[in-house]
């Protein structure tokens, strides 16, 4: 059986050009019955996997991850990241979200969540809906 560690890198290596997953290889990374979560959706099963990250891939300009760190128990990890991405609907600069997977595995992947700001991927950078999202976050930091 693989390590913990190996399967770790095995993961980051795969995420980590947003614009060229290795889609071909995601069987031997994910079990066929694997759930994935994000802000975005929840899918559950290899080939709803597949598709979702296959519009992913083709829908962004550019992207890549980048790792910060890492915490990991017996069958489950937590890894904190940076996504530095550009998409052509929201402009021509890179944005960069931060976020966490947690994974569940044994010899393979069968849960994944993504947390991260939607907010600040998305509708920060809509116009009007950007400046009110920014206006709101400001309003609530601000103590009474």
């Amino acid at each position: 059986m693989e390590s913990q560690q190996a399967l770790m890198n095995r993961f980051k290596a795969f995420y980590l050009d947003i614009k060229q997953v290795p889609l071909a290889d995601i069987g031997e990374l994910y079990a066929n019955d694997v759930i994935f979560k994000d802000p975005v959706q929840e899918v559950r099963g290899i080939e709803k996997l597949h598709a979702y990250m296959s519009d992913l891939c083709l829908s962004v300009q550019s992207g890549r991850f980048e790792y910060l760190d890492q915490q990991a128990s017996e069958n489950k990890a937590y890894i904190k990241w940076n996504m530095h991405f550009k998409h052509p609907k929201l402009g021509n600069q890179t944005l960069t979200v931060r976020g966490m997977s947690q994974i569940e595995f044994h010899d393979r992947i069968y849960y994944h969540e993504d947390v991260y700001d939607l907010g600040s991927m998305l509708y920060e950078h809509i116009p009007l809906l950007g400046r009110a999202v920014k206006g709101l976050k400001k309003r609530l930091a601000m103590p009474s």
